[in-house]
């Protein structure tokens, strides 16, 4: 069953952070598009954030499973930085992107100016998701 779990843990973290590599060029691309091309952009990364989103589900899951089945505490250092990571990474991904891809939809938005932060939250949302992968897979002993 370890193993089991194991595998879907690895495997939704690999879809909760794959998706948001492929953004990066749609993002760029998003800034010069116009009409039912901007459309098609903005249901692609609100799909591939729905896909994230269920992905964490099973990663959350899977991780509590794997904890309560290992002889890892909830205390140990690399759990406890996990946890608060993705806390604060779901207040930042609540406002990271929907209100900005709701703006960019609308006829005289500024594009570039919210291509420009879709972009920059883009990549702090990747940097907040690497650094759980780190904490997951180095387990660093900090107390």
């Amino acid at each position: 069953m370890y193993t089991f779990l194991l595998y879907a843990h690895i495997m939704s973290a690999a879809v909760s952070i794959g998706p948001f590599f492929v953004l990066v060029p749609l993002v760029k691309r998003m800034g010069n598009a116009e009409g039912a091309v901007l459309q098609s952009h903005i249901v692609t990364f609100k799909s591939a954030t729905r896909l994230v989103k269920h992905a964490g589900h099973v990663l959350v899951a899977s991780g509590i499973l794997l904890i309560w089945q290992s002889s890892w505490q909830w205390s140990s250092s690399w759990i406890v930085l996990t946890l608060a990571v993705m806390f604060g990474s779901i207040f930042f991904l609540a406002r990271a992107f929907t209100p900005k891809l709701r703006k960019l939809g609308e006829p005289n938005a500024d594009k570039h100016g919210l291509v420009k932060k879709l972009n920059r939250s883009l990549w702090i949302y990747i940097f907040l998701l690497l650094l759980m992968l780190w904490f997951m897979v180095a387990k660093p002993a900090l107390w």
